[in-house]
């Protein structure tokens, strides 16, 4: 059963892009589940693979403070997916090294992100696609880039499987 807006709220931005971004991660969580990972999984996996990071420069690319990323990399390197490695130039820090066996849970992971993303743009007129998701990416890369701070910071949620 979906949620439905309350009356009036059809342009209340905040609602709008919470209730997408819910139903989405919902949707990318129960079907990288069938997979054996969750989108934090994919997320370190895929920015572990683009180049030799350390514990907390993944973290920060993947939006996750020090505490998750410990138990991400910890049930990452359970699973044998990823295993944490000393530094070639700093041995006080860890490289996140993604194993093949993550490398290829990410391949795997890649093509159903894919089908859902062009299932969820599908559902757009051909012609709103690209604009909406440059819309969409300019505010993220401009405006909303960083959240302000306020006195009770918001925690972001993670996904429950």
């Amino acid at each position: 059963m979906g949620t439905v807006a309350p009356v009036g709220v059809c342009q209340d931005l905040m609602f709008l892009l919470s209730q997408a971004s819910h139903v989405l991660q919902t949707e990318m969580t129960a079907a990288l589940a069938r997979l054996g990972i969750s989108p934090r999984h994919y997320c370190v996996l895929k920015q572990g693979m683009a180049a030799d990071y350390t514990q907390i420069r993944l973290a920060e690319l993947c939006g996750l403070d020090k505490t998750t990323m410990v138990v991400t990399l910890d049930e990452l390197e359970r699973g044998g997916l990823a295993e944490r490695r000393p530094s070639a130039t700093d041995r006080r820090v860890r490289i996140i090294a993604v194993t093949a066996q993550g490398a290829h849970k990410v391949a795997e992971a890649q093509k159903v992100v894919a089908e859902i993303y062009d299932d969820v743009l599908g559902s757009l007129p051909a012609d709103e696609r690209e604009p909406f998701l440059k819309a969409l990416t300019h505010l993220v890369e401009g405006r909303l880039s960083t959240p302000v701070a306020c006195e009770r910071p918001v925690r972001r949620r993670s996904p429950k499987a």
